[in-house]
């Protein structure tokens, strides 16, 4: 089965037709779903559509992704089965690195001194222990490479996807259990866009952009993949708590 967007969210049609295998009794409440890798070859889409899939059936309560065993459904669909859970964080991102990694080409070949020492400043400013500010610093510099280019359209459309990331119920619940990349690799990985751009390169500015944000959907997966494992050994030591206050 090949899934089209035809005009929907890619995630949301597999949510979809997944609802409706449930419901229509080819996955009981109790069984295991398909694993992701064959999930991806039925709907011939990548790991992140699949796991944005998940993470969606998760928030409407009906699976749950157990440790070393895989997704289970909980639960068969509800009349609220269908809530609008909007766009996720991993098509977002991905939307991202294919617009801004021309933004940053451009950008390249049209950047002053002027911009060039904000971008300095906003990255200095990232390496700070506050994360809320260092967020900030970082929508800033995307945003001002943005500026560079000239164009209000896409200075427009950038300052539209960042802020998209936190208007999204389901992007907000990826991006929470993610948290930052970590100042380190925020810091090199700004510092190489910013070093072609000071290099005036647009092959290099856009593949360094495009290498931060494919870093970032790398991020998200292996978070999202590890917690099932989190959540299983939250209930463990709740077990053993429990144990612990009976044996008293």
């Amino acid at each position: 089965m090949h899934v089209t967007d035809g005009g929907g969210k890619l995630y949301g049609k597999i949510v979809q037709a997944i609802i409706a295998d449930i419901a229509d009794g080819i996955f009981p409440v109790g069984s295991r779903l398909p694993a992701e890798r064959d999930l991806t070859e039925r709907f011939q889409v990548s790991r992140p559509t699949i796991r944005e899939a998940m993470i969606a059936l998760e928030m409407k309560g009906l699976v749950e992704a157990r440790k070393g065993s895989g997704v289970f459904v909980l639960a068969a669909a509800t009349a609220d089965t269908d809530r609008e859970l909007d766009i996720g964080a991993f098509e977002i991102t991905e939307a991202r690195r294919l617009l801004e990694g021309e933004v940053a080409a451009v950008a390249a070949t049209e950047i002053n001194e002027a911009q060039l020492a904000e971008l300095r400043g906003l990255l200095a400013l990232m390496e700070q222990d506050d994360t809320a500010a260092a967020e900030d610093a970082d929508r800033r510099f995307h945003i001002a490479i943005a500026e560079a280019t000239g164009n209000a359209v896409i200075i427009s459309a950038v300052a539209d996807f960042w802020d998209m990331r936190f208007r999204s119920p389901l992007a907000r619940e990826v991006l929470a259990k993610a948290g930052s990349l970590g100042t380190e690799s925020r810091m090199a990985e700004h510092g190489r866009i910013l070093s072609a751009l000071e290099a005036r390169s647009p092959i290099d500015a856009r593949l360094a952009m495009r290498d931060h944000l494919a870093r970032v959907i790398d991020h998200l997966l292996h978070v999202t993949e590890t917690e099932a494992v989190e959540r299983a050994r939250a209930a463990t030591n709740e077990r053993r708590r429990a144990l612990a206050r009976r044996s008293v």
